[in-house]
């Protein structure tokens, strides 16, 4: 379905009934990344509305030309949150770039904000500066890679630290969907004029005292892990793991440490 903001259309979806808890993907991907690993959590979890959009330019919510920077992205959720839970708390979950915009929703709105998940989070938005570990692969099915066409092998190469059956058939399911939609040309611009925030978004006004988890792949070349722990002391009740033999699809290559760290990090916020 889509929400009618005044200047766009943010396509979203929704699951389940109860408290509701906000999905935030990563960059040039869209909700199926969310939606792929949350789903298999709330077959044991009951009372929660998932709600899982795209972000402009990803998946079916469109671009536009004043689209210029993240200070107008987080703004474009900040009014998708106005539209569909209007005055209501809510917890919201970001994975990469997602996890970046969350942490914009904790300094915008602490108080309504009832639990924060953050999955391979993009600490620092200019790649450059980002302490980062060297890529490896922890574990490979030569067969099943070498009989993948040239493209496709490269793209699910370039970050998986498992490459088997398995983390194949979700790359494809859960990533693939959102590199195929996204509008290119507007991501470009985004990252070349604005990607990062015009403020400090780990700079807050108190420390955010709610249930929190925050997951870092070991070996994830993209983000790492090491910066997200500099803003651990934002968050007094939050658990922090680094997952061994995981890079920035941690929720894919460790789908059930994965599974049961979320259900743990719902319990907290009963």
């Amino acid at each position: 379905m889509f929400c009618e903001l005044e200047k766009l259309r943010v396509y979203y979806e929704t699951a389940g009934a109860g408290r509701p808890l906000l999905m935030l993907h990563g960059y040039g991907v869209d909700h199926h990344i969310m939606k792929g690993c949350m789903e298999p959590v709330f077959g044991k979890e009951a009372g929660w509305e998932r709600i899982y959009l795209d972000l402009p330019g990803m998946g079916r919510t469109s671009s536009a030309d004043w689209l210029r920077n993240s200070d107008q992205l987080l703004q474009v959720v900040l009014d998708f949150i106005q539209a569909v839970l209007p005055g209501r708390e809510f917890a919201v979950a970001g994975e990469s770039y997602g996890g970046y915009l969350a942490r914009g929703l904790v300094q915008r709105l602490p108080e309504r904000i009832a639990g924060l998940l953050l999955i391979c989070p993009c600490i620092i938005a200019e790649r450059a500066r980002r302490d980062l570990p060297k890529f490896r692969v922890l574990e490979s099915d030569p067969q099943l890679m070498a009989g993948l066409g040239e493209a496709e092998r490269a793209e699910f190469a370039e970050l998986a630290v498992v490459q088997s059956e398995v983390t194949l058939e979700r790359f494809r399911a859960e990533v693939v969907p959102g590199i195929r939609a996204a509008d290119e040309a507007f991501l470009t611009r985004l990252q070349r004029d604005g990607f990062p925030f015009s403020c400090d978004v780990d700079r807050l006004a108190q420390p955010f005292d709610k249930p929190a988890l925050i997951l870092a792949g070991r070996q994830d070349p993209w983000v790492g892990y090491r910066d997200a722990w500099r803003i651990l002391e934002n968050f007094p009740r939050a658990s922090f793991a680094v997952l061994d033999k995981a890079g920035h699809n941690l929720q894919i290559e460790q789908a059930e440490v994965f599974e049961l760290m979320v259900r743990e990090w719902l319990a907290r916020m009963r």
